[in-house]
């Protein structure tokens, strides 16, 4: 039917383990950067050493995603909860936390789709090795993830090796906020080694298993028709596109000279990177998609991000609101890499108030994700593009790491948590989530 999404298509929810876990010091898991607030942007800063303490919750929550009709849920393991110190020995109880949340999953019908870096690096390889600037780390990330692979295997069939590595900068992966373009080039070198090589050990290990990355792809559209700034488009979209050229072709690409050398980058490399980059490309394409922005010469971007677009309305916290740009970005992945694409995060972040009777009425967060999935159904189906599933940001309320605050909530459910960390984390659902819940029982066909 030309209004359902196909009956393959994963309805889920997506969340990161420091945004949502908690038991920040339980459980034998170490120290990340996240602990030593490194996502720090303002002093209104959630406490995410208990975030929705889904560490304590995981079944409850789970019950409520299977009642909401979910099919996937993309999650991050905490790489310090299961090896504390980044590259010793494995914490057993890490690993049955995380391994009791993936049979309930699976018991309940929901398919895991498990991140294995989501920016929170182990502390201990910030001590030790600067993070990602170090190769070293390539051999810390791989032990990680062949013993996940191990243990966890075949239960999982798909994996994301980074999330959103287009928009890390150094507090992701250096332990600093302040890393140069020189440093982060070359650290993000050696995050698509590692990633080549997860994705090659991982189809060895589980065969059948599909790999993607994660990248955050706000579109971009030119300010205006005039040649420089089309152009300035161009640059810039390359610099985001950058990271999945790479990673999804198995080679940098042609431009690389151009955008290395505005930005005064020297790649370190060593023989045998180029065999490795081709040996592990991706199965698919994942992106998280929000907002888009405008470019023109003047512009500062950030990879992600430009200027405001005056014919798009915003949300309170900026973010303009643009459904068809999620339909263009669909087909402007699909045109350039010819891999089945996932979104696995797109959502509003909003202030949700409770009513007296104890409703939370967010019409406005029901009116954003009708129109972003009508332009999906177009997509896919006007268009062709063949789309895995879609993994609402959130679902659950979490930490927002754009501003570091609870009160910014996505989720269909509402937890009682504010951003000093005070709160009973009670469960509580939004008016939202029964409007979700039919969506998913008709395959879309109830957004008409």
């Amino acid at each position: 039917m030309m209004n359902q999404f196909p009956a393959s298509f994963l309805w889920g929810a997506s969340s990161s383990a420091f945004q949502i876990e908690g038991g920040w010091d339980e459980g034998g898991k170490g120290m990340t950067v996240a602990d030593f607030n490194s996502f720090k942007l303002s002093d209104k800063q959630a406490d995410t050493k208990v975030a929705s303490d889904f560490y304590h919750h995981w079944k409850e929550d789970i019950d409520l995603m299977k009642e909401l009709g979910l099919k996937a849920y993309r999650f991050s393991l905490s790489w310090a909860r299961i090896i504390p110190d980044g590259d010793g020995e494995v914490n057993p109880e890490g690993i049955a936390f995380y391994n009791k949340v993936i049979d309930y999953l699976i018991e309940q019908g929901i398919r895991p789709l498990v991140t294995l870096y989501h920016f929170d690096l182990p502390y201990a390889l910030v001590e030790k090795y600067n993070g990602w600037e170090s190769r070293h780390t390539i051999d810390c990330y791989l032990h990680y993830c062949r013993t996940l692979f191990e243990r966890i295997g075949m239960r999982c069939r798909y994996w994301l090796t980074f999330n959103e590595i287009n928009a890390v900068r150094g507090y992701a992966s250096c332990g600093t906020s302040s890393a140069d373009d020189q440093t982060h080039y070359n650290a993000v070198h050696n995050m698509f080694l590692a990633s080549a090589q997860a994705v090659k050990l991982g189809h060895e290990m589980m065969p059948g298993s599909q790999f993607g990355a994660m990248y955050a792809l706000s579109e971009i559209y030119p300010a205006t028709c005039k040649p420089e700034d089309m152009f300035r488009q161009m640059q810039c979209r390359r610099e985001s596109l950058f990271f999945i050229d790479v990673m999804a072709r198995g080679y940098y690409p042609s431009y690389t000279g151009d955008l290395f050398g505005r930005r005064g980058v020297t790649l370190h490399t060593e023989p045998g990177d180029d065999e490795i980059l081709k040996s592990g490309t991706l199965d698919f394409v994942s992106f998280s998609y929000y907002r888009s922005c405008t470019v023109s010469t003047e512009t500062k971007f950030n990879v992600i991000g430009g200027d405001q677009n005056p014919y798009l309305q915003s949300t309170p916290w900026g973010w303009p609101i643009d459904p068809l740009g999620l339909r263009y970005c669909m087909n402007e992945i699909y045109d350039r890499y010819q891999k089945p694409i996932f979104i696995v995060e797109n959502g509003l972040g909003a202030i949700d108030e409770i009513e007296e009777d104890g409703t939370i009425n967010d019409t406005y967060r029901i009116n954003y994700l009708r129109d972003h999935l009508k332009a999906m159904i177009d997509a896919i189906v006007i268009d062709g593009v063949p789309c895995l599933g879609y993994t609402m940001w959130g679902c659950i309320d979490l930490v927002s790491l754009s501003t570091g605050e609870m009160k910014k909530r996505y989720g269909h459910i509402y937890v009682d948590m504010d951003d000093k960390g005070n709160g009973t984390c009670a469960r509580r659902k939004k008016l939202s989530y029964d409007w979700m819940k039919e969506v998913i029982a008709t395959n879309g066909e109830s957004l008409w």
